[in-house]
């Protein structure tokens, strides 16, 4: 059997659909296959072990003092997650009993499911710790999560590899506070109405529409609170959301049906898509002509693969006037694996988790192909002082 970590919630605001969708795939990870040891990383970022994480009744408590951290050796090879526990050194006629703390294993991993959303979670970072330490793990690699958690590094990928975008601009936060004036010159050069967003969060926090400067402004107070780079977006009117997913790797790739949430409104926001159950509620398969679904279908492997993602992502489209195709953005993590798309197309929920664990797999084994080392004499040949190097 494999030894499964399933890394839960994150340090970010998408905390808690994170943990959502990680006791989802828990609960379809097959049990007579896998060892699953679920790893909760908090919302100040410490990593936490121990019996109930698996429950969802225990997020819903708050209650998390009985579980002890976990620590890990950054190390190629150490796969094992490690506590911190009490021993005593027991005393004698002539010594008084010490406590002292020693590093002891809990688990060590074959493979890391990540059941995480959002910044430091989906952007690579997290990523980059796996990579480090040799686990294989679920999802794209650290270039995939980070380029596709950034909503303009993102665009402008797409957009080299003729990819269809909306119209975009983006800036800095501290530019905007330095000479807002510039900034507006430029943004203005798009017509409204005008979406403005974090460029690096998901779930449809801090996204706002713009019908003129005063309604600009005040969308831009709320981005920057969220993130130091905004990117805003000429927002199409008379539009469709359609959303794909795809699975595998590489050239092995295939689409899922195509859905369209119902009820769509123009700018999603975290509450109209979690809390008020806007999520919910889609059309399964989507109803547009067989030539769109065939572009949609084609874009989305596109979009994955161009970003060298692995797993499985969901895409998310906008068909204006029911003929012009947008790539409007990729999730490289979606929520809960996007498996309901995946059960209409025939796989199910927890055939999913075994695919995802396979490409994870699979990922590893080439990337443990690359050379990592080149023989050479250039130590030999360089002589080091304190004004610099020099090659002879």
């Amino acid at each position: 059997m494999l030894n499964v970590g399933v890394l839960v919630g994150g340090r970010s605001v998408e905390h808690e659909v994170a943990v959502i969708t990680a006791m989802q795939m828990i609960e379809n990870l097959d049990k007579t296959k896998y060892n699953i040891f679920p790893i909760y990383i908090n919302n100040t970022g410490k990593w936490l072990v121990g019996e109930g994480l698996d429950k969802f009744e225990t997020y819903k408590s708050g209650d998390f003092a009985k579980f002890k951290e976990v620590f890990v050796m950054p190390s190629h090879g150490d796969k094992s997650f490690y506590t911190l526990n009490k021993k005593s050194s027991g005393g004698g006629l002539f010594s008084k009993q010490e406590d002292y703390e020693v590093l002891e294993k809990y688990c060590t991993l074959d493979v890391a499911v990540l059941g995480l959303h959002g910044t430091n979670s989906e952007d690579g970072t997290i990523q980059g710790l796996l990579d480090t330490m040799g686990i294989p793990y679920t999802g794209g690699n650290v270039l995939a999560s980070s380029v596709g958690m950034d909503k303009v590094l993102m665009k402008d990928v797409y957009r080299q590899n003729g990819i269809p975008t909306v119209e975009y601009c983006w800036f800095y936060r501290d530019e905007w506070l330095l000479d807002p004036e510039k900034i507006l010159i430029n943004i203005e050069k798009l017509k409204y109405p005008l979406i403005v967003k974090p460029s690096n969060l998901g779930s449809s926090i801090g996204i706002t529409k713009a019908k003129d400067k005063n309604s600009l402004l005040k969308a831009i107070e709320i981005a920057i609170f969220y993130d130091d780079k905004i990117i805003i977006e000429e927002a199409i009117e008379n539009l469709r959301e359609i959303n794909c997913a795809v699975l595998g790797r590489q050239e092995n790739v295939i689409a899922s049906i195509l859905e369209e949430p119902i009820g769509w409104v123009d700018v999603q926001t975290f509450e109209n898509k979690y809390e008020k159950g806007g999520g919910a509620t889609r059309k399964l398969p989507a109803d547009v002509p067989d030539e769109i679904r065939i572009e949609i279908e084609e874009l989305a492997k596109q979009a994955f693969k161009v970003i060298n993602c692995a797993g499985t992502a969901r895409i998310d489209f906008l068909l204006e006037d029911n003929e012009k195709v947008y790539v409007n953005e990729i999730n490289t993590l979606p929520g809960s694996t996007s498996y309901h798309l995946w059960e209409k197309t025939g796989i199910s929920f927890k055939e999913l988790m075994d695919r995802l664990i396979e490409i994870a797999l699979d990922e590893s084994k080439e990337k443990e192909k690359n050379m990592v080392t080149f023989e050479s004499d250039l130590y030999l040949k360089t002589s080091y002082g304190t004004k610099g190097a020099s090659i002879k």
